[in-house]
Formats: C-alpha cells, sequence, structure tokens
C-alpha cells in the first residue's frame, strides 16, 4: 500500500472530508530519517557516515578541480524504504560528498564545484579509496531508516517566524482546507518524528531558504537583461520572486539534509523531481548554510 493510500483511509474513517483529504495528499511528502547507529531506530542499516567510500576501480575520485572532495556518507539504494514520487535509484549504491566551508563561501552559481552526488550502478567493482587528507576522514557508523512526513515549511514553522511567502502560502492552504490541523495530525500519527538528533534527512522539501535561493538564481538567468537595465522594479522583483518560489516548491525536492563539523554547518542538496526520476544527480544543487 502506498503512503498515500494508507493516509487516505486513516482520513476516511476519521471523518475528515474526502476532497480536503486529497488537495492534502497534493501537498504531503515523506522523508527518510537516517537515524543513529545501526539498529537504533528498531531497522537494519541502509548506509554509514564517514569513514572512507568504495569507488569504482575504474574511475576518477571525485574533485572541484584541484583537490578531492571530502565524503560525507553513502547509501545502500536497495536497503531504502520506497517513498511515493521520490525516485531515488532502485539498487546500486548513492555516495555524497561535500567541502562544507568552500560551498559554503563560493557563489551560489558556483553550488555544483564543491558537492557530488554519485550513483554507483550494483554489481560495479569497488574498492575503499585511500584518503587524501587522513585528518579529513569522519568517524565511520552505520545509519538505520524511518518514515517521517514532510510538509511546506508554512505550516510548520510558528507564525512569527514565517516569511511573507510561507505566510500567504499558509493561508491559501488553510482556506482550501478547514480540517487542516487534523490532517496535519493525523500524518504526524501515521509518521512520527522519532527521538533523538538525527544524522540526516532524505526527500520531503527543501527548506525556505533554499527554494527563495533557487527561484532567484532562475530568475535573475531569465530577467538578465531587465535587471542589466535597472527596469525591474523592487515590487516586480518580489512578485517574481514569489510566483517563482511556488513553482519550485512544487518542482524541487530536498534531495539530503545533514549537519557537519560539530553541527555548525548544514548541508543541503535539492534535485527537480524530473531531474532525480531521470537519475541526472548532477543536476543536484548544494547550499551549505553556517549555523551560527
Amino acid at each position: 500500500m502506498s503512503h498515500r493510500e494508507q493516509f487516505r483511509r486513516a482520513a476516511l474513517a476519521s471523518n475528515l472530508p474526502d476532497d480536503e483529504v486529497s488537495r492534502f495528499l497534493g501537498h504531503l511528502r515523506l522523508s527518510i530519517r537516517l537515524g543513529g547507529l545501526a539498529g537504533s531506530d528498531g531497522g537494519a542499516p541502509v548506509g554509514r557516515f564517514g569513514g572512507s567510500p568504495r569507488l569504482p576501480v575504474e574511475g576518477d575520485r571525485q574533485s572541484d578541480g584541484f583537490s578531492h572532495l571530502p565524503f560525507i556518507f553513502s547509501l545502500d539504494c536497495a536497503a531504502l524504504p520506497r517513498v511515493d514520487g521520490f525516485d531515488l535509484p532502485v539498487d546500486g549504491s548513492l555516495l555524497f560528498f561535500l567541502d562544507h566551508e568552500q560551498d559554503h563561501e563560493a557563489p551560489r552559481t558556483r553550488s555544483r564545484q564543491y558537492a557530488r552526488v554519485v550513483h554507483i550502478p550494483a554489481g560495479t567493482e569497488t574498492a575503499v579509496a585511500a584518503p587524501s587528507n587522513p585528518e579529513l576522514v569522519g568517524e565511520q557508523y552505520d545509519v538505520s531508516a524511518t518514515l517521517v512526513a514532510s510538509l511546506p515549511d508554512g505550516l510548520t514553522t510558528d507564525e512569527e517566524d514565517m516569511t511573507l511567502f510561507q505566510q500567504q502560502l499558509a493561508r491559501e492552504l488553510r482556506s482550501d482546507m478547514p480540517h487542516l490541523d487534523e490532517l496535519c495530525a493525523l500524518a504526524d500519527e501515521l509518521w512520527p518524528s522519532s527521538e533523538g538528533l538525527p544524522s540526516g534527512y532524505l526527500g520531503g522539501y527543501p527548506d525556505d531558504e533554499v527554494i527563495r535561493a533557487i527561484a532567484e538564481r532562475i530568475i535573475n538567468g531569465r530577467e538578465r537583461e531587465k535587471i542589466r537595465e535597472r527596469t525591474l522594479q523592487r515590487a516586480d522583483w518580489r512578485s517574481l520572486v514569489r510566483e517563482e518560489q511556488r513553482r519550485v516548491t512544487n518542482e524541487w525536492t530536498s534531495l539530503a539534509t545533514f549537519l557537519l563539523d560539530a553541527d555548525l554547518y548544514f548541508g543541503r542538496f535539492s534535485i527537480r523531481h524530473d531531474d532525480l526520476a531521470a537519475g541526472r544527480l548532477d543536476k543536484a544543487l548544494s547550499l551549505t548554510r553556517f549555523t551560527e
């Protein structure tokens, strides 16, 4: 049974209106929570953080053009739970590389230079890659996976902390769904957040800062001439950004988020749904955030 079918059955059994359930399902996503040491969440290991990566015997190391990129974690795609609308590879390994300090400092136009997501197909001959700098190799530990509900930031953020876009989205959703609070509570009951600090998340919504950054990047490319000629007024810019944020929210998904360097940095990979489904992982964007 898909998570959509599971939610619909539970919602209708709770006498929630069918039309609202259908609208809510258009916004509900599930994230894969990567938690703790192996088995700490009651499941088998699905991947590991730290250590050195297993890379194809015949292949180049991931680099930023000057040095090897630090390895963050790897996943066994066949061991991960399947999530509706989040089309990770069905087998093989998924590896994440990120130089978080360089990525944080780099202009957003170079958001792929210091970050890489690599899929190694099942059956590929691999070997553990010797680290170029042993001091940068993180502690190795296994992670297990659980599913948690994911909703747009406007529904999970305190009102006083919302951006204008989040406020507008929340108003629209509450207008369309008078039973929104009950629907959100049911989603959290079916896929609750686990206790303890997670190692990371796969899937769900990019956070609002990422959505806005992607929207502005798209607009800057599309409206370059108007911006150069200074004919784009501030009100027009804000309107364009809000319109583009809405499209980005629907078309993009968070690929992975995780904390790094004693929780000082927040790694964030995002990708279009279409690119993920087609295996175009080189299209993933990274926007690392400094947390202090």
